[in-house]
């Protein structure tokens, strides 16, 4: 399956043109959620995270936004390589 996300900083901001693309690209499942750029702990994105399958590709336009969440979810990961 093909997942994407997409995801704005505010309430005031569209993600219409993101899940449009990502409809374009034949996503079979979309998630997306208008949550603060400075949060690592998205609900969606979380729940994107539960389905994902190890070589299931993951879409996303907001690369910025993707970056954070990828920080967000390798610093514990670090923490334990620096703890061994």
């Amino acid at each position: 399956m093909k997942y994407g996300y997409a995801r704005v900083s505010t309430a005031t901001q569209n993600l219409e043109v993101q899940i449009q693309a990502l409809q374009a690209e034949e996503c079979e499942e979309i998630y997306s959620e208008k949550y603060t750029g400075t949060k690592t702990d998205r609900p969606q994105f979380q729940q994107l995270l539960k389905h994902l399958d190890k070589g299931e590709p993951l879409l996303s336009l907001n690369l910025i936004g993707l970056h954070v969440l990828l920080q967000g979810l390798l610093k514990p990961l670090r923490n334990c390589l620096t703890e061994v």
